[in-house]
């Protein structure tokens, strides 16, 4: 199923790939509803309509100061940021740097628009990383930095730091998203091996420093600004022993680089200066403000339910582990916090679960979930629904933002010879079980970062 109404402002069209004719109506409007509830979802942690609202705060027009400011911006949400704080501020802007995904970014000069890579940093990342420190070593000690993050700027936004090459970073991190490693813990290392994160781009800078954060961060501890784009901006809390601890893990320490490891057995000897610690940076001289999380998309999400006539409960606490566990145990979970609902019932949920890959198929986190949970749909009853989804657009390596399944999957995929979904999840190849029933939600890259979302319909 193709959901098109991004980027914002376009309309929405809703078209199906699937031959849902053959379906019962009442569960083809409910799959219809799920898809409207995820943009919904999307649409309330707009960027542009997040920073637009933060900026009407006295506290932070007085700490900007009169201009001019120097501009960072980097991750997924990058061009919506900058189109909401241009818009709401007359402040002049001296320089700045934009880093983003696509090719090209729609930025008013001067800002200086950046291809970075990701989920791995590329040459480009490297380069908006460099003038970034170039940039806020610029701004004087009565201007002021202001830094937009949101998610996938820790990848976007890269400056290998010592003799640590571009490709040693890139595999390091390549390893440890095989592993399946949680992102703080990828985060943790991540900051030990560049000259830009953990603090260390305020550190940069004589100015004072604002950061407007959109956060993809659910653990260890939601939100945390020290995580968020690996925490460009704030004191951090990791050492040089815990990044090296990781790395030195079985499985992981043999396919890391000889350069990452000398690198981080220098800093735990004390041999290289830690990143920024907590009370390095003046109170007076920083400020920092999360604008938009997994909260305000379920938020949103649970008011276009309620609009569609659904009675509507999030689970509030984030949706973690491996995504195959998760998702064999999520209608259950959902089946006990619809105990409460009349019908017909939406629970909404959010996280950012895990994938172990040990096969040589395609998927990602979101089609995995969906997919384990197939074999309990049937809990949830003959018309029901269940979507996760890619708050970013991307799930995995695929063109897909999750998939779907519902009370008719299993079925219709025995009709078509899908007799063993445990055989696509053992081969982590999700994507290719959901495409052959066209299954697949597809958003195209929505240009904001949440983390994961979930809904289940039931009638």
């Amino acid at each position: 199923m193709t959901l098109r109404s991004f980027p914002p402002g376009r309309i929405l069209r809703l078209l199906t790939d699937s031959p849902l004719t053959s379906l019962p109506r009442p569960l083809s409007l409910v799959r219809l509803h799920a898809l409207e509830i995820i943009r919904g979802a999307i649409s309330a942690v707009g960027p542009a309509a997040l920073v637009r609202s933060v900026l009407r705060d006295h506290s932070i027009q007085t700490f900007l100061g009169r201009g001019p400011v120097t501009l960072v911006a980097a991750g997924k949400a990058t061009q919506g940021m900058i189109q909401g704080f241009v818009t709401s501020t007359d402040l002049s802007i001296r320089r700045g740097i934009a880093v983003g995904i696509e090719e090209e970014g729609e930025v008013p000069a001067p800002i200086i628009w950046y291809r970075g890579g990701h989920p791995v940093p590329v040459r480009g990342s490297v380069e908006a990383g460099r003038a970034a420190l170039r940039f806020a070593a610029g701004v004087s000690s009565l201007e002021c930095l202001v830094v937009l993050l949101s998610g996938g700027a820790s990848a976007l936004m890269a400056a290998p730091a010592g003799a640590v090459t571009l490709k040693e970073k890139v595999d390091t991190t390549r390893v440890l998203l095989g592993a399946g490693v949680p992102i703080h813990e990828l985060n943790c290392v991540r900051k030990h091996l560049s000259a830009v994160k953990g603090g260390r781009l305020a550190l940069a800078t004589p100015g004072r420093v604002l950061t407007l954060a959109i956060s993809d961060v659910v653990s260890p501890i939601e939100n945390d600004p020290s995580v968020i784009g690996s925490g460009p901006t704030v004191g951090d809390e990791t050492t040089f022993t815990e990044a090296l601890a990781i790395v030195d893990r079985p499985g992981i320490r043999e396919r890391v680089p000889p350069g990452v490891f000398k690198l981080l057995q220098r800093g735990r000897d004390g041999l290289v200066s830690e990143t920024m610690q907590d009370g390095n940076l003046l109170p007076e001289r920083s400020m920092y403000r999360v604008i938009g999380s997994r909260r305000e998309a379920m938020d949103g999400a649970l008011l276009t339910a309620r609009k569609l006539g659904y009675q509507a409960i999030a689970i509030n606490g984030a949706i973690e582990g491996e995504a195959r566990v998760v998702g064999g145990n999520h209608p259950e979970r959902v089946f006990a916090a619809a105990q409460q609902l009349m019908a017909p019932r939406c629970v909404v949920s959010s996280g950012e679960t895990t994938v172990n890959v040990s096969g040589n198929g395609r998927g990602g986190r979101n089609q995995e979930l969906a997919l384990a949970a197939l074999s309990e749909m049937s809990r949830l009853g003959s018309s029901a629904v269940l979507a996760s989804v890619g708050t970013d657009g991307v799930d995995g390596p695929t063109d897909a933002a999750g998939a779907m399944v519902d009370s008719t999957t299993a079925i219709r995929a025995s009709a078509l010879g899908l007799t063993s979904p445990e055989s696509y999840l053992a081969e982590n190849n999700a994507y290719a079980f959901f495409d052959q029933l066209g299954d697949l939600v597809r958003t195209g890259p929505t240009g904001t970062n949440v983390g994961d979302l979930q809904v289940v319909l039931t009638q």
